[in-house]
């Protein structure tokens, strides 16, 4: 029986590497990676001379037949992205649907878990991340106001992630969203006086690592008071706060 193994990989950091994901990467037959550049630094680092393929949002359907004939064939794959753990915020997901359920039991899907910007942001926020909604990247344009309104309705902190040509106007949002919150606490009464705090995580694991909290206005200013600070992935952590 053929194995794809899910193999979460650094998220900044290539010592994040566990020590199993890199036997299996040493050990498949073919590792599949969101860009083969970006994976191929990290197995060049770790001397894996595996050869790779690509699979991404835009590979077709000849691609996934391609894996599945792959499988079918008896060969053991490792499915990667670029960053963490694959099938979260990732086209992974929609593999590993595709083999169950063209496959079934003919291949088995096995984890191999590891670095997670989610995981690694809650981890590093404080109390009050015990329950959250994450919503990973926020649509560009359809549906992306209908998400912004479950954000200001959700009674549990919300995660998203978001990208450095984003990062700016997400932050705008959030600040007019926190305005109407204090709006609406104003005409219903004092009892509902609450605000957003927003953390910000940016470069986690890397050198540059950074936090931002507060109001969405004084993490926009912080952010743009230093261009160098809008480079990077954002994990961007919102809850609310009494005022």
């Amino acid at each position: 029986m053929s194995i794809l193994y899910i193999v979460a990989t650094p998220i900044g950091n290539l010592e994040d590497l566990t020590f199993r994901a890199a036997r299996i990467l040493k050990e498949v037959d073919f590792v599949l990676c969101e860009d083969t550049r970006v994976t191929k630094r990290l197995l060049d680092h770790y001397k894996i001379a595996t050869p790779t393929l690509s699979y991404h949002q835009h590979s077709g359907e000849l691609k996934i037949e391609k894996i599945l004939e792959l499988l079918k064939a008896g060969k053991n794959l490792a499915l990667t992205t670029d960053a963490g753990t694959p099938g979260i915020s990732d086209p992974g997901g929609k593999l590993v649907a595709t083999v169950r359920e063209e496959l079934g039991g003919k291949v088995k899907i096995e984890s191999v878990p590891g670095a997670s910007a989610l995981a690694a942001a809650v981890s590093l926020a404080g109390a009050g991340f015990d329950r959250f909604l994450f919503l990973g990247f926020l649509p560009h344009k359809k549906g992306r106001q209908t998400m912004l309104k479950e954000i200001a309705a959700s009674v549990y902190p919300v995660i998203l992630y978001e990208s450095k040509h984003r990062i700016v106007k997400l932050l705008e949002e959030l600040k007019l969203l926190r305005e109407g919150r204090k709006k609406i606490s104003v005409e219903n009464g004092a009892d509902k006086d609450y605000g957003l705090k927003v953390t910000v995580a940016r470069e986690l694991t890397k050198l540059h690592e950074s936090f931002y909290n507060g109001s969405p206005g004084k993490v926009l200013t912080d952010l743009q008071d230093d261009p160098n600070n809008l480079k990077g992935e954002f994990v961007v952590l919102i809850k609310k706060e009494k005022n």
